[in-house]
């Protein structure tokens, strides 16, 4: 990675001494060497302003200054600069061992003292700003790898969903013809705790984690799972083990997500009074994500037409969420779900199944 005489030359220069002498041969023997853009300030107190200003690619600094001393400003600088290369040189009349010492340790890259020698002086600052014009490049190169990495991750994670989301709903058209029942219902869950206050990874995740609640459906037969009359005792205990089938196939791995995806899928269809399966947890015993998708589960099968039944309107759909609210589903959960029904119907609207019809529960078939 090399720097130009061209990009040395264009750098930005700042230079502050409280001597217009001063600052009057440095700016004429740094404007022969050929630099182009050189500003000089010599009141310290407007050099941080000014420094934010101009990102200045070499300081050119005096110690002995009314207001405000070189050591201060340095300090100022710092605050600026953060972990970054500070360009600062400090020239100054100061001859002690403990200032050069002081103004090294203060953020200086290097010291001279006046009256200097020309050729030493642009030799110096030459170097100085070689050094500074080189960290910014691997500063602006590392930026470049970053958010080339950070993008790549994007593509992989997005990848990484959408393969999740095909396998979901590749399962779910085994149980439904669209296949739109586990967007849906992911959508409402999602939507359900961010009303509860998880936070928004979390939410997030639930939303991801979700679509997979019914993966153990895979082991299902399809004279069981697409059957359209009651199912018998003995096919009912074959359709409860989609549960602790899908929980077994998301665990073992040490993933936040995965682990959320099993508790998802083992215990969606557990209820609050512990009538549910295939465990019979009761109340808070059920987690809280299965408890989410629990109920997002029901409210969109309700008002969905399956192999064995119509859809429900979601007015009837409500009023038996309600009347589960304490034994079904979790209190709380039922009264945050009926706060965000016009959120739940936006996404009943925007993912709508193809031909559905609304029935009301007289017109119900099991």
């Amino acid at each position: 990675m090399l720097i130009s005489n061209k990009e040395i030359l264009d750098s930005q220069i700042l230079l502050v001494d409280d001597s217009e002498l001063s600052v009057t041969l440095l700016f004429d023997m740094f404007t022969k060497a050929g630099y182009r853009n050189i500003t000089s300030e010599t009141d310290s107190r407007k050099v941080a302003k000014l420094y934010k200003e101009l990102h200045p690619d070499l300081l050119v600094l005096d110690l002995n200054m009314p207001h405000m001393n070189g050591f201060e400003v340095m300090a100022q600088i710092q605050e600026i600069e953060g972990d970054n290369y500070s360009p600062i040189i400090v020239i100054s009349e100061e001859e002690s061992s403990e200032a050069k010492f002081k103004a090294l340790e203060s953020g200086a890259k290097d010291f001279m003292n006046k009256p200097y020698d020309r050729i030493e002086v642009l030799k110096r600052i030459r170097n100085l700003i070689e050094v500074r014009l080189l960290n910014k490049k691997v500063r602006n190169q590392n930026k470049v790898l970053e958010q080339q990495v950070r993008e790549r991750t994007q593509e992989l994670y997005e990848a990484q969903i959408d393969v999740i989301q095909r396998l979901a709903r590749a399962i779910e058209y085994r149980d439904s013809e669209t296949g739109m029942h586990i967007i849906r219902m992911s959508y409402y869950a999602q939507c359900l705790a961010q009303k509860v206050g998880l936070d928004a990874k979390t939410c997030d995740m639930i939303l991801i984690a979700s679509t997979l609640h019914d993966i153990g459906k895979i082991s299902i037969p399809d004279s069981i799972l697409r059957k359209k009359q009651h199912l018998t005792p003995e096919e009912w205990s074959i359709m409860k083990t989609h549960t602790t089938i899908g929980g077994e196939l998301l665990s073992g791995k040490n993933s936040d997500f995965l682990t959320m995806a099993s508790e998802i899928a083992l215990t969606h269809h557990e209820k609050w009074n512990g009538s549910g399966y295939p465990k019979g947890l009761k109340g808070e015993e059920i987690p809280l994500v299965g408890r989410i998708c629990c109920l997002a589960d029901v409210f969109d099968a309700l008002t969905t037409e399956r192999p064995y039944k119509r859809s429900w309107s979601v007015e009837d759909a409500i009023e038996e969420i309600k009347k589960g609210s304490g034994t079904h589903f979790d209190p709380k959960l039922v009264k945050a779900f009926c706060e965000i029904l016009p959120q739940i119907n936006q996404i009943r609207e925007k993912y709508v199944d193809p031909k559905v019809q609304t029935f009301s529960t007289d017109d119900l078939v099991r």
